[in-house]
């Protein structure tokens, strides 16, 4: 994991982990109210929008650091420790720009030079209709994570494209949908992930990504662009979706941390007072939990480094089973968090259930992670086995 440092690659944009440690901090530190409010404040936005966290992945020609993707996860990973809701937002507002940088250059040089917080929805739930040379746009769709705070949202619809229908992102302003505040859940409260409905809205066909083409040919939709730029040199899904291991990773550490040091200080009243330090099954409790996020970080770096590998590569295609073996492992991390923080959850104590705790906060969290259809573990599986039979593939993830 050292091998590339988050500064290495940043070119017009300084941020340091200390700094991205101190807003983490700082979301934590709301946490309670945020999660209260189903969004984080005002104020806590705007600091992460004046530090430029959320051009970290922006192209070079459009002055961003273009991080790569070791670097990024490890960021991602430093706020995940403090707060899954803060790293889920500090990872989708630079993600989200990642498909922007596959529209046709003017269309970058619009949303990019207005410096706005991009956001999506992929599920193609939208109904669309030719209107001359663009389409029309009307629909409603949930989980718009950040989007109390955006500018740009990009939202799923099939499009009748001249070459035939598939599934698209059709970008529009934040201003021409309606904001249902019904982001009212389990974990990851603080995003603010709320509905949107928009109808009969005007889309200019270079607005339109087209996903089936960008996920099978890993290009963008313009000839104009820097191929050394590592927004352009690896397979777009799995570096779209690479933030998720690190949020799942991040928390399952602090669950882990916590529980440690409340094994060595815990007393068990009804044991005859016997410390938890020196009996044999929370010992045994402790070690489990801990080898367990040893094999969890080792799938990490495991993903991590394949993102590098094919960044060095240029490698913008991979065979199914190299895109079901992504699919996977981050299937495999996203449920394994959840699994290590419900275990720790359960052999915490009366202490971890109060509403707040940072081990019962976590565990809502990363059970709500888990349940992401870009990791769901079944499907996961399923798909990187027919993948390894040659029998197909998940047609998207």
């Amino acid at each position: 994991m050292g091998k590339h440092d988050p500064i290495s690659f940043e070119k017009r944009l300084t941020i340091t982990k200390d700094q991205v440690k101190a807003w983490a901090q700082a979301a934590e530190a709301e946490i309670s109210e945020a999660e209260k409010n189903c969004q984080f404040s005002d104020a806590l936005m705007k600091s992460y929008k004046e530090q430029g966290f959320y051009r970290l992945l922006r192209p070079w020609r459009h002055g961003g650091p273009s991080v790569r993707p070791t670097a990024f996860m490890e960021l991602v990973r430093t706020v995940g420790y403090h707060s899954s809701a803060a790293a889920w937002l500090f990872y989708f507002y630079p993600i989200h720009e990642a498909w922007a940088a596959y529209l046709p250059q003017n269309r970058q040089e619009e949303i990019f030079g207005s410096d706005g917080l991009v956001v999506d929805v992929f599920t193609p739930l939208g109904k669309v209709e030719k209107d001359g040379e663009g389409y029309r746009l009307s629909g409603e769709w949930k989980f718009a994570s950040g989007v109390m705070h955006s500018e740009w949202i990009g939202l799923g619809g099939v499009v009748p494209l001249p070459d035939g229908p598939q599934p698209c992102l059709m970008a529009i302003r934040t201003d021409q949908v309606e904001i249902v505040k019904n982001w009212d859940t389990l974990g990851l409260r603080s995003t603010g992930s709320n509905c949107v409905r928009c109808e009969n809205v005007y889309v200019a066909p270079d607005m339109i990504l087209p996903l089936a083409t960008t996920v099978s040919t890993g290009m963008p939709q313009t000839t104009d662009f820097d191929p050394e730029d590592p927004s352009y040199r690896t397979r777009f899904m799995p570096r779209f979706l690479m933030g998720f291991p690190a949020v799942a990773l991040g928390g399952a550490e602090r669950v882990v941390d916590e529980f440690e040091a409340r094994t060595k200080n815990r007393i068990r009243i009804y044991q005859g007072g016997q410390a938890e330090a020196q009996n044999p099954s929370g010992i045994r409790a402790l070690a489990n939990v801990r080898l367990r996020l040893d094999t969890l970080r080792a799938s990490f770096d495991a993903y991590a480094e394949q993102l590098e590998a094919w960044t060095d590569q240029k490698h913008h295609v991979a065979s199914d089973a190299e895109r079901e073996r992504m699919f996977a492992l981050r299937a495999h991390i996203a449920r394994e968090a959840m699994l290590i923080a419900v275990d720790v959850q359960t052999m915490a104590g009366g202490s971890a259930i109060f509403k707040g705790d940072p081990i019962e906060r976590f565990t809502r969290d990363l059970i709500t992670i888990a349940t992401h259809t870009t990791h769901l573990y079944e499907d996961a599986l399923q798909g990187y086995g027919k993948a390894l039979m040659g029998i197909g593939a998940h047609p998207l993830w």
